[in-house]
């Protein structure tokens, strides 16, 4: 059975896609801590983060550290968090989110019903501020 994260990949559920390759990609989350908030998820249905092979955490980790670079420029601020939490779907993800301050690390701060527009202009802003740093491939906005 596909997890929630492959069906929308597959495209069976919609997505806000900011990065997409061969082996990852990353799309905002829909309980975000903070506008901007990205999910690296692998292709491949690995269950938790020590389940997976060496070169395809690395490349999550990569990938996790252009996104939370980008991030910190198009929402000007000062850190990137990174969480490994794997309780909400078995399907490994990292969550990469702009932070200010500790407290933004904390899932229950996490906003439950979001305004959809306000997502979509979250992913346009981190889209830019992708291509910007130079990710055009293999950086897709669709």
């Amino acid at each position: 059975m596909s997890t929630l994260f492959s069906r929308i990949i597959q495209g069976e559920i919609p997505g806000r896609f900011v990065w997409r390759d061969d082996r990852c990609v990353a799309l905002l989350t829909i309980a975000p801590l903070r506008p901007g908030h990205a999910l690296v998820v692998p292709r491949s249905e690995v269950d938790e983060w020590t389940d997976a092979d060496d070169d395809l955490l690395t490349h999550l980790v990569v990938v996790a550290r252009h996104i939370g670079a980008a991030q910190k420029v198009a929402f000007d601020a000062p850190r990137a968090g990174l969480i490994i939490a794997g309780f909400e779907i078995p399907h490994l993800h990292v969550h990469v989110f702009p932070a200010w301050s500790i407290d933004d690390f904390d899932f229950g701060n996490a906003n439950p019903d979001p305004d959809p527009a306000e997502l979509d202009a979250a992913a346009d802003t981190l889209r830019q501020a992708l291509r910007q740093a130079g990710h055009t491939s293999p950086f897709r906005s669709e």
